[in-house]
């Protein structure tokens, strides 16, 4: 059985190591740790199978830069699961918990830059929609948001500015 919970100072080295396994390299695990440093981890679960981490997923501070002001959310990145362990409904499970826990702590929007197969089924659409541009050169289908209030974006476009720990990525 999974149990999925908020990261504690005792899986970070577990939370690392899913992470380089999913990825298959080191790069979002320091991202992780970076911003777990620095205070920007606003969401960190975990998911727990007979105390074992086999997921995890982190959403940290964007801020939409638009010309009705600076509008905070949530970016969702990354999401990690380890390879034997995919496609089982983990991912989703982490990232639905996630998205309630944003809306929860009051984040009117989360932004993905991500798979435009995987994550509409959360609700996300292409940002593009909302007249929202990512800063770094991404797809336009794989850079996402969700509205977490719904109409929260209207009126809103702009430039997404993410943390900038993610430039070192």
């Amino acid at each position: 059985m999974i149990t999925l919970r908020k990261e504690c100072a005792g899986d970070l080295d577990a939370i690392t190591q899913v992470i380089q396994r999913a990825f298959g390299r080191p790069e979002e695990a320091r991202l992780v740790n970076a911003l777990r440093g620095n205070g920007a981890a606003v969401v960190s679960l975990v998911a727990v199978e007979e105390g074992v981490c086999v997921g995890h997923v982190l959403f940290s501070p964007v801020v939409l830069e638009a010309e009705t002001g600076r509008m905070e959310g949530a970016g969702l990145a990354p999401l990690a699961v380890l390879p034997s362990r995919q496609r089982q409904g983990i991912g989703q499970a982490l990232v639905r918990a996630g998205l309630e826990t944003c809306r929860e702590l009051g984040y009117g929007y989360v932004i993905v830059l991500g798979h435009p197969e995987y994550y509409p089924r959360f609700g996300f659409v292409p940002a593009a929609r909302f007249g929202i541009q990512c800063e770094y050169d991404a797809p336009e289908e794989a850079f996402m948001a969700m509205e977490l209030h719904p109409g929260v974006l209207d009126g809103h476009s702009g430039l997404v500015r993410y943390r900038p720990e993610f430039a070192q990525l």
